[in-house]
């Protein structure tokens, strides 16, 4: 049986309440639900394996053929250099490279994207999400191609049509909806913009929307929220998976105005509440959304606001289950077998 080392520390460090952890989560239980019937044993290895001593130390005790990092932090070094396995990395996605005049990485940053790069030099496969997340890690950490492996996420089975979604949280009767963070490349300016333009509130969930008068917006990655007016947005922070279910019940249309994504999983729980949806038409997006959105240019503001006011619901919940984290787990096994 082959031995699958999985590094779980997305599920105990902030990573936790991020795509990160639910990504991490639910592969690895999704991975344990398959694992022997393709002779395969998942070994959860636990954050000692990236503590300061040598991690090869404990990673011997389990005969090991190959580990699986579930994450790459771009200027933080969690990718050990020197490896006694086969290795597969997951990358979500290279957003701070494609934007570096709003993620800078510092000198320190610098010199562990360099030790990073020299890491991910060894490894054996590479997942992402997307064929654009394909396109720029070959561009950006110029992976080679043959390395690179595309596995789509997949929304959470809460996540459907509600008949009558209770409004838990008194939201307007007409709005649209928001869900994720506030960086740069989410577009948040003009997403604010657009909604007055169309005459609707804005609903943000998120806990860097909620937190945000305690942010430092002179920090490169926040200047651009400095002259945001968010009249007529209500932010309410961090909300459960059963409430949010109700809330893209609630919402008039879901607005994903990002300038990059490397998947884009809120525009697949949306479809699944056959929620109408509104995305940018760069990036991911149209991979994850497909015909079942009105697509905008992100630097438009005016065709934004066009795309909001005409998105209609049609067959969100069937393009949604094109995607599954059966799917998603199955074809990682096969990155697996394709390394023995």
């Amino acid at each position: 049986m082959t031995k699958i080392g999985f590094v779980t520390t997305p599920l105990t460090s902030a990573h936790s309440v991020r795509g990160v952890g639910f990504y991490t989560r639910n592969l690895l239980s999704n991975l344990k639900l398959l694992a022997a019937k393709y002779n395969f044993e998942i070994i959860e290895l636990e954050n000692y394996l990236l503590a300061k001593h040598n991690p090869q130390i404990d990673i011997e005790n389990y005969k090991l053929d190959i580990v699986h990092y579930p994450f790459f932090d771009l200027f933080r070094h969690t990718l050990p250099i020197m490896r006694e396995h086969k290795t597969v990395v997951t990358i979500h996605d290279v957003v701070p490279l494609e934007f570096p005049d709003h993620y800078p990485p510092g000198l320190r940053g610098q010199i562990n994207f360099q030790l990073q790069r020299l890491a991910l030099s060894g490894v054996e496969g590479v997942i992402t999400d997307s064929y654009a997340s394909v396109s720029a890690i070959r561009q950006y950490l110029r992976v080679p191609h043959e390395k690179i492996k595309l596995v789509y996420l997949a929304a959470d089975p809460i996540y459907k049509k509600i008949t009558q979604p209770k409004n838990k949280y008194k939201l307007p009767k007409k709005f649209v909806l928001y869900v994720g963070d506030i960086n740069y490349n989410k577009n948040i300016p003009n997403l604010t913009a657009a909604c007055r333009l169309a005459k609707l509130p804005l609903v943000i969930i998120g806990k860097q929307a909620k937190n945000l008068e305690n942010l430092d917006l002179s920090h490169p990655e926040l200047t651009h929220l400095q002259k945001v007016d968010f009249f007529n947005v209500v932010r309410l922070g961090f909300v459960s998976d059963e409430d949010l279910v109700h809330i893209y019940n609630l919402a008039a249309v879901y607005c994903q105005p990002s300038l990059a994504e490397g998947f884009g999983l809120p525009v697949l729980e949306a479809l699944a509440c056959s929620t109408p949806v509104a995305c940018s038409k760069t990036s991911s997006l149209p991979e994850i959304a497909g015909t079942e959105a009105s697509y905008f240019d992100p630097y438009n503001i005016n065709d934004m606001a066009k795309a909001i006011k005409n998105a209609k619901s049609a067959n969100g919940p069937t393009q949604a289950a094109k995607f599954s984290w059966e799917k998603t787990a199955y074809e990682t096994l096969q990155v697996y077998k394709e390394l023995t």
